[in-house]
């Protein structure tokens, strides 16, 4: 079993002890909880139920209480190792097997307001039935939202999503080991969600380093590789979440396609702005729950879920933060947050430099804005120091000195990022206004 299935054999014994069997003496008690055990190795076996999982709980629960109904009226429960083995035939026949149809059947009459008698369930129940979007949170035996389910599932699974000191060979073995793996029954649907998302992650990681081995060949190779690598891409994002873009997008800027960046870019920050989009645990769980209510995890992380980009501090992705990789990798910190907004006005003023240089100030504009007064919306606070640095590096490179040192200021002392780079940023900086003062001295001086 895996673990929804193990639940409901545990709701079906509840059911059992507390309203089936509860005032009885042992004699008078006809069902016991093997047979509650057989309904769910059978309900198993023969796929009636697609979907195990905690938001169906008191669906699967419902089907096995149907199939238990189903042997008491006919008098048959067959043994799950030996089919031709009637469990009921020296136990529940005549008269009695009557009497627990029409006790059973009285409760299929009620539906699952029958589990208001479960002292053990009553609290819960209560609520399931009054507020149908609630599901049952199997690990706490509370009561949760969908979207407050799924915000902690997502949480869960891109906290196993590192994947350190990725190299061709490595990356290979990862993809022969998922191809291994996908298809395999044995799976529960949380592991093929991880799945997934380590899937996404390897191509994503495996099409740029293909780029940086390749990128110093000027033939056939580079082109091939190229096709490969945009391929992959492309495919991780069609079973990733919506900032996996950004790994295509961060691509192209590498290799000089700027309207397709600007494409991406833009498609992306239209999806973002809905309310239903998770990042952290900012959503609207209203909005959420009308948007994908009832989609396979798949669907809803595709269409409903945004999450910093991680890049591999050994993995070249754009040249403009490359000095802050290596700064990382000189403090033994193997990866890179950035949050997806920082990233999208980035690309963006790094792109229209080269094609619109008014849109390229609106966005670094934007940029600043957001960094300057996000109050942990759409900027976690272990990502406020990476924001800075962004829009520091954004603002040095349109020769706005003075608010690229302001920006740099910003960055905590003790934080991971406040390092060499940016002493070197300072000392840049510092040194390229002086000498700024100096030529205004010397124009001062020649107009008097």
């Amino acid at each position: 079993m895996n673990h929804c299935q193990f639940l409901t054999y545990g709701l079906l014994k509840l059911f059992l002890t507390e309203i089936i069997n509860n005032g009885l003496s042992d004699d008078d008690k006809l069902l016991c909880s093997y047979y509650m055990k057989t309904a769910v190795f059978w309900v198993i076996q023969q796929n009636t139920i697609p979907h195990w999982c905690p938001q169906n709980l008191l669906g699967c629960f419902w089907v096995c209480f149907k199939l238990i109904l189903k042997w008491v009226y006919e008098g048959v429960c067959p043994n799950f190792f030996i089919p031709d083995n009637n469990m009921f035939l020296s136990k529940i026949h005549g008269i009695k097997q009557h009497q627990l149809f029409i006790r059973l059947y009285e409760l299929y009459e009620k539906g699952l307001a029958f589990l208001l008698y479960s002292p053990s369930n009553r609290p819960y129940i209560i609520n399931v039935l009054h507020k149908p979007r609630l599901s049952i949170c199997t690990d706490k035996l509370t009561l949760i939202s969908e979207a407050e389910f799924d915000i902690y599932l997502y949480n869960e699974i891109l906290s196993h999503n590192t994947l350190n000191k990725l190299y061709m060979q490595g990356c290979m073995r990862y993809l022969h080991k998922i191809e291994q793996m996908i298809g395999s029954p044995l799976l529960t649907k949380y592991q093929v969600l991880l799945l997934q998302r380590l899937t996404a992650s390897v191509l994503q990681y495996t099409a740029f380093i293909l780029h940086m081995k390749t990128c110093i060949h000027k033939n056939k190779l580079m082109y091939i590789a190229d096709k490969i690598s945009c391929h992959m891409l492309k495919l991780a994002a069609k079973f990733g979440c919506i900032t996996d873009m950004l790994y295509t997008a961060m691509y192209y800027y590498k290799t000089l396609r700027y309207k397709e960046v600007l494409s991406i870019v833009k498609g992306i920050k239209v999806i973002l702005k809905q309310p239903y989009v998770i990042y952290w645990d900012n959503v609207d769980r209203e909005m959420y729950t009308e948007a994908v209510r009832g989609q396979s995890w798949s669907t809803k992380i595709r269409q409903a879920l945004a999450r910093d980009i991680k890049l591999i501090n050994e993995i070249h992705y754009i040249s403009e933060l490359i000095p802050e990789q290596q700064s990382d990798l000189n403090n033994h910190i193997s990866e890179l947050s950035v949050p997806p907004y920082i990233l999208l006005y980035m690309l963006e003023i790094l792109c229209y430099r080269h094609v619109d240089k008014m849109r390229a100030q609106t966005a670094l504009d934007d940029l600043q804005t957001l960094v300057h007064y996000d109050q942990g919306q759409l900027i976690e606070l272990d990502y406020r120091d990476i924001s800075w640095q962004i829009l520091g590096i954004c603002q040095q490179m349109t020769g706005n000195l003075q608010a690229a040192l302001y920006s740099y200021s910003q960055t905590r002392t003790n934080s991971q990022n406040a390092n060499s780079y940016n002493y070197q940023n300072y000392y840049i900086i510092v040194q390229t206004l002086f000498q700024l003062i100096f030529v205004c001295k010397l124009i001062y001086m020649n107009d008097i």
